[in-house]
Parts: C-alpha cells; sequence; structure tokens
C-alpha cells in the first residue's frame, strides 16, 4: 500500500502543522478547511514556520519554496476524494468528528485510509461511523507538530496489520518517530499526562505550593522541560478537562475526577495561553 497523496481536514495548528510536515516529506497535501480565512491564516502559519527553518539554516530556501508549492488548498471536502491518506485535525468535538468521517467515507475512493488527530476519541467510536473500519486509525501528532517528534499511532479494534505498515512508514518518511498502541480511553499519552497534570493542580488547590514553585520542582528535580501548570496552560485548560472527563467516563474511576480548580477556572474562561490568563498571566 504506497501513500502518494494526502489531505488534511482543518487549517487549524495542528492541521497546518501536519499539511506542512507531509509537504517537507514531498507529499502532494491538500488542506481542507470549511472557511476560506481560515485556509489563508493556516498558509501564512506555514510559511512562517517554512521561513524560521531557512533562518535557523535547517532547510534551504528552494527545498521550503518546493514544500510550500506542494501544498493545495480547499473549502470542499470533496477535495480530499482523490487522496490516499486522509488526516482529520478538526476541533475535539465527538458529533463533529463522527460527522466529518461520515461524510469522508462516501467522499474517499474504497482504499483510501481516514485518520484521526484526535487526542482522546475512541478510534473504534469514529471507525463506526464509516463502512470501513479496517481503514481507520489515531494519529496523535504532538504539538508543535513541526517539532515534536513522536506520532502515536492508536489501533482500533478492526485496523488492519496492511493500514498500520502504511500509516507508520509514512510517519517516518515525514522524520517522525511512530509509537503504536490499541484503542483506549485517552491511549498512552493522555492517559499518563493528563491525571498528572491534574495532580498539580489538586497540590495547588490545596494550597501545598504556589504554581511557580510547582512547575519548578518538576523541572529541576525531574527535568521536565516545562512544569504541568505551564504545560496545562499550553495545551489549553478546557482541553485538559476534556480528557480527564473522556478518562473519568471510559475508565469509570474516580481516580480520574477532575480537580475542582480546574472546573472552575473553565467556567471562567481561564483557559490558558489562548486567552490569556491561566496559571499564569499570559496578557
Amino acid at each position: 500500500m504506497e501513500i502518494r497523496s494526502i489531505a488534511v481536514l482543518g487549517a487549524g495548528q495542528m492541521g497546518n502543522g501536519i499539511a506542512q510536515v507531509a509537504a517537507c516529506a514531498g507529499y502532494d497535501v491538500t488542506m481542507i478547511d470549511i472557511e476560506q480565512e481560515f485556509i489563508e491564516r493556516g498558509m501564512d502559519a506555514i510559511e512562517r514556520s517554512l521561513g524560521k527553518l531557512v533562518a535557523k539554516e535547517r532547510m534551504s530556501r528552494e527545498d521550503a519554496d518546493s514544500a510550500l508549492a506542494r501544498v493545495r488548498t480547499s473549502t470542499d471536502k470533496g477535495a480530499a476524494s482523490g487522496c490516499d491518506l486522509v488526516v482529520e485535525a478538526i476541533p475535539e468535538i465527538p458529533e463533529m468528528k463522527l460527522s466529518a468521517f461520515a461524510e469522508l467515507d462516501g467522499i474517499c475512493k474504497p482504499e483510501a485510509i481516514l485518520a484521526s488527530n484526535t487526542s482522546s476519541i475512541s478510534i473504534d467510536a469514529i471507525a463506526g461511523a464509516t463502512s470501513r473500519p479496517d481503514r481507520v486509525i489515531g494519529m496523535h501528532f504532538m504539538n508543535p507538530v513541526p517539532i515534536m517528534r513522536l506520532v502515536e499511532i492508536i489501533n482500533g479494534a478492526q485496523t488492519s496489520d496492511e493500514v498500520n505498515a502504511a500509516v507508520v512508514g509514512t510517519v517516518e518518511r515525514m522524520g517522525k518517530t511512530a509509537l503504536s498502541c490499541n484503542d483506549s480511553p485517552g491511549f498512552v499519552s493522555n492517559r499518563i499526562l493528563c491525571p498528572m497534570l491534574n495532580e498539580a493542580i489538586l497540590t495547588l488547590q490545596e494550597g501545598v505550593a504556589e504554581p511557580e514553585v510547582i512547575d519548578g520542582i518538576m523541572k529541576l528535580g525531574m527535568n521536565h522541560p516545562i512544569g504541568p501548570l505551564a504545560l496545562a496552560d499550553f495545551i489549553g485548560l478546557d482541553t485538559v478537562l476534556h480528557i480527564m472527563n473522556v478518562l473519568h467516563e471510559g475508565l469509570a474511576d474516580d481516580k480520574y475526577t477532575p480537580a475542582p480548580l480546574l472546573v472552575q477556572m473553565v467556567d471562567e474562561g481561564k483557559l490558558g495561553r489562548k486567552s490569556g490568563q491561566g496559571f499564569y498571566s499570559y496578557e
């Protein structure tokens, strides 16, 4: 199974990053979003990112221009019809993802692989919205996509070995490391990471230490590059809350109960970097 062309559904931070690394790996890429404005923002982000790589001499100007030329855009999902692999990177809303996969299933050629960049939603549930569950898989890229090396590959119960092998090969061609796991709430990455972030929030809530101290202890003592509270701000506290709810409901264990402070901050609109206020101020 050879993958030559890739469609990316979503031109946001994750989508444009995936489109960029795919184009840099030599794939023909079609980046799709619902509004031309979103497409233009995504292309601007790719141009800026490639420009930084050129400035740091990690890529030649010629290679950057060639990668950019391989990215086509559209506001019509039909543009994915001839692609070998479609990577969905739309908001983490189950109903929206299931609807998108059902639509893609009717648009894309029968042999196309449909992948989701979801960080927590069940691959089996997504596959159930299609008539090709053996050709549905998770490709969980890490943020920021051009920099982070890992892609967590999630196999659904019916994902074929052939599809897994094709996707792993594609990820490796992108210069990433593909590590495969089976479908389960939170997969591996967020099942381990988000409870740690939640525990840091509980530690703050209980007055054990201030944010700078909690983060400092984890950075200096555990050699983490960023503290858990600063990382939660970077991810988005609403996203952390969503994943904790997925873990709590999916694994039916109270140890995954979201910290009351996390719930409160999300209710107050304090979402971290994207809102300008979280455990730290970004205004």
